[in-house]
C-alpha cells in the first residue's frame, strides 16, 4: 500500500496529507491508533460528512456514518445491548440453521456452482433471521435484491473523490436540472430504494408477528414490546429500532462474503492446513455431527483459521474514517480540528516486527506449539484492528466471527478442498475452468 510506502521512507507512523483543503492524517502503526482512535476517543470519534451518501442518498440511518452525538449514542447503545457476546448467544440457531441450509445448497449443486453466491444467500439468510426474523427464499428473495441494489449505489458513492457534492456540499442545493447536477438525479433514485430498504422488511416483519412468534431482535423483549407498550427508555424509540436492523440488513453480509472467500484460497495454497483442521474435528466432533458452538475451545486451530483469514486479507484495509473534533498534539505533531483520520489497516495487519512472513497464510502464527492452544503473545489478535478502534468499533463483530467460525468449521468438517486445472463443461453447456473442488464423501462439487 502507497500509505505504508511512504511512511516507510519517511521514517514516521503518522503522514498528513491535504487535497482540495481537507486534511488528511494516517496513522501507520496499530500502537499510534490506539493512542489516539481509543485513548482520546472523545476527540476522534467523529464521521466526515458525506453529503452525498447521508443528505441526499437517505443514508442518515447509517449508524457507522452518523456523526459523533446524542443521535449516534442512542443507535450505539441498542446496537451495543443485542449484539455483545453474551446477549447474542441467543441468536446462535440462527446461524446454525442457515449454515445447515448452505451445506444441503452445495451437496445439492449440480449446474451453477458460484461458491459467491452461496456465501452470499448464507448471509442474507443469517441476518434476515436474526434482524426481522423473515426466512428468505432459496433463490431471487426480494429482500436480498432490494439490499443489493441499494448497496451498489452505496458503494458508487462512497468512492473517494467520485461526486464533488461530497467536498463541496453546498452544491446539494444545486436544481436537479441544472447541467452537471446528474448526482442529484442519482440520489433521487438511490434515495427511494435506501428508504424501502429500511421501510419494507420492517413492515412486513411487523405484520408477520401474531401467535408464535420466531425470535429475533426485532420481537426481543427489551425492543418491540416496549417500544409498542409505551414503556421504552428515551434512548429507545421505533426509528431507533428501524434503522439499527437496516443497518444489519444492509451491510452486514460484506465480512463474511470476502473473508470466507479469503479462507478458501487460503485453504487451496495450503492444503496442509486443511488437514490438520479435518483430524483436529475428527478428533472431538462425533461422527456424523456438524461442528457447534459448544465445540469452539476444543478447537482452537478453526478459530486460528478464521483469525488468519481476517488478518491475511482484510475487508477493510483502511477502516472507516474518523474526524478529529479539536485541535490535538501528539509526539510533536500539531493535528488540526475538521482532519480525517484514517487507521491503515492493512499496514498494521502485515507488521512484520508482528506478524512474521506476513503475506503467508498461517494460521499456525496464533497457536502455541507445546499446549496447542491460541496464544496472542506470539501474534496480535487481528480483530483488534480489523473491527475498527474506540467508539467506532463495530457493534456487529461478535455476530460476524460467530457466523465466519461456525461456517468454516462446517465446510471443513464436510468438504475436501482442492485445486482442479481442467477445463470442464457444465451440464448447461457452458465451459468453464474448473479451479476449486469440494468433495463430500460420496460426490464432488464444481466451484467455478
Amino acid at each position: 500500500m502507497k500509505y505504508h510506502e511512504w511512511s516507510t521512507e519517511l521514517n514516521t507512523d503518522i503522514l498528513h496529507l491535504q487535497a482540495a483543503g481537507i486534511h488528511i492524517i494516517v496513522l501507520d502503526k496499530y500502537e499510534v491508533a490506539v493512542d489516539l482512535l481509543e485513548s482520546r476517543s472523545s476527540m476522534y470519534s467523529g464521521r466526515p460528512r458525506m453529503a452525498m451518501l447521508t443528505e441526499l442518498m437517505g443514508r442518515d440511518f447509517d449508524l457507522s456514518l452518523m456523526d459523533y452525538g446524542g443521535v449516534w449514542r442512542k443507535h450505539r447503545r441498542l446496537a451495543q445491548q443485542s449484539l455483545q457476546a453474551t446477549a447474542f448467544k441467543q441468536y446462535r440457531p440462527h446461524l446454525a440453521q442457515a449454515t445447515r441450509n448452505l451445506l444441503k445448497r452445495l451437496l445439492d449443486d449440480r449446474d451453477d456452482g458460484n461458491l459467491i453466491s452461496h456465501f452470499r444467500q448464507l448471509a442474507a439468510e443469517s441476518i434476515m433471521s436474526v434482524a426481522y426474523g423473515i426466512q428468505i427464499q432459496q433463490e431471487n428473495d426480494p429482500y436480498v435484491k432490494l439490499a443489493e441494489d441499494t448497496n451498489q449505489g452505496m458503494i458508487i458513492a462512497a468512492v473517494p473523490g467520485r461526486f464533488l457534492v461530497n467536498i463541496f456540499p453546498i452544491m446539494k442545493y444545486i436544481p436537479a436540472w441544472f447541467p452537471g447536477a446528474s448526482f442529484k438525479r442519482k440520489a433521487r433514485e438511490w434515495y427511494k430504494m435506501t428508504r424501502a430498504m429500511v421501510e419494507v422488511p420492517y413492515a412486513d416483519a411487523k405484520r408477520r408477528i401474531v401467535g408464535i412468534i420466531y425470535f429475533s431482535l426485532l420481537t426481543s423483549g427489551t425492543n418491540l414490546q416496549k417500544i409498542e407498550a409505551g414503556e421504552q427508555e428515551d434512548a429507545l424509540t421505533e426509528e431507533v429500532l428501524r434503522n439499527t436492523l437496516a443497518v444489519l440488513y444492509a451491510g452486514g453480509s460484506d465480512t463474511t462474503i470476502s473473508t470466507m472467500a479469503t479462507c478458501i484460497l487460503g485453504l487451496l495454497e495450503h492444503p496442509e492446513v486443511l488437514k490438520k483442521a479435518q483430524a483436529q474435528i475428527d478428533g472431538v466432533v462425533k461422527p456424523g455431527h456438524l461442528p457447534d458452538f459448544d465445540d469452539a475451545p476444543s478447537l482452537p486451530y478453526i478459530t486460528a483459521i478464521v483469525k488468519e483469514a481476517l488478518r491475511w486479507r482484510e475487508v477493510t484495509p483502511f477502516g472507516g474514517p474518523h474526524a478529529l473534533s479539536t485541535d490535538d498534539e501528539y509526539n510533536g505533531y500539531r493535528l488540526p480540528a475538521g482532519a480525517i483520520v484514517i487507521a491503515n489497516v492493512w499496514a498494521m495487519l502485515h507488521d512484520e516486527s508482528v506478524y512474521a512472513d506476513p503475506f503467508e497464510f498461517d494460521p499456525d502464527r496464533f497457536i502455541n506449539p507445546e499446549t496447542g492452544k491460541i496464544d496472542y503473545s506470539r501474534a496480535r489478535d487481528p480483530e483488534l484492528a480489523c473491527f475498527g478502534f474506540g467508539r467506532r468499533i463495530c457493534p456487529g463483530k461478535f455476530m460476524a466471527f460467530e457466523s465466519l467460525w461456525l461456517l468454516i468449521a462446517s465446510l471443513i468438517a464436510t468438504f475436501d478442498i482442492e485445486k482442479v486445472k481442467e477445463k470442464v463443461t457444465l451440464p448447461s453447456g457452458e465451459e468453464v475452468e474448473r479451479t476449486v473442488e469440494l468433495t463430500h464423501e460420496y460426490e464432488s462439487l464444481l466451484i467455478k
